[in-house]
């Protein structure tokens, strides 16, 4: 696939994803009350059972804590370093550039709509800063995406591979609202955000449709490359007769 149709592709690809995003973002702005009510009504109802249930509500706070954007970071900076030692450079660019380009566009996102975080009698935690979209919920789908992307090639078990990666992205972003420090539009909308990312990027590094590399990979090459060896290699030495 050629440079230029990569890139419209890709970037039809974001537009397909992205429409319903800031779809979701014209309605927060707008303080549409339809879904204004339909938020209060899920942290109301998640918010109570947190309350009644010390005991969930702590295991929420370590997952939370456990998928929060500096492990994930943490994290994919490992596949990253994974990846530069088995030689697969141009994966290890995308995985980069796909976590800082869906932080940068996060953070900025955040500033421009201002949202503020739900403001509850007894809350049972706090965070800092506005609230849309969810940098929790972003970064589980940038990370989950890079990860599943990646290890296709490598992994016999994909449907693990898929469910463990889509299992750690609804948790991090369903305990976000079950600890009241977000909306559901702002978890929805994060990861909304980060599949347009990971989309696009996935389509922008590759030469090849998305299809393919959801069925594939970034790198289909991967579970055959060599990893990168400063050793020597054993001098050759034919038998003695």
């Amino acid at each position: 696939m050629r440079i230029g149709l990569r890139l419209t592709t890709a970037a039809v690809l974001a537009i397909a994803v992205l429409v319903p995003f800031a779809l979701l973002a014209v309605l927060v702005v707008g303080d549409w009350a339809p879904l204004h009510d339909a938020d209060a009504a899920v942290t109301d109802a998640l918010h109570t059972w947190a309350v009644a249930h010390p005991g969930g509500r702590n295991v929420a706070v370590w997952l939370t804590n456990l998928f929060a954007p500096m492990p994930l970071r943490a994290a994919t900076l490992v596949l990253v370093l994974w990846l530069l030692h088995r030689r697969a450079r141009q994966p290890a660019l995308w995985v980069v550039t796909t976590m800082v380009v869906g932080g940068v566009l996060g953070a900025v996102l955040k500033l421009l709509v201002g949202r503020h975080r739900p403001d509850l009698l007894d809350p049972v935690a706090r965070a800092a800063g506005y609230s849309f979209p969810s940098g929790h919920a972003l970064n589980a789908a940038l990370a989950a995406g890079v990860f599943v992307l990646v290890l296709l090639p490598v992994v016999r078990r994909r449907w693990l591979l898929w469910g463990g990666a889509a299992l750690m992205a609804v948790l991090t972003g369903v305990t976000r609202i079950v600890l009241g420090v977000h909306w559901t539009s702002d978890v929805v909308a994060g990861w909304l955000l980060g599949v347009a990312v990971v989309a696009a990027t996935a389509t922008a590094f590759t030469r090849r449709g998305l299809d393919d590399v959801l069925e594939a990979g970034v790198e289909p090459g991967l579970a055959e490359a060599e990893p990168d060896s400063s050793a020597p290699m054993p001098a050759h030495r034919s038998g003695d007769a």
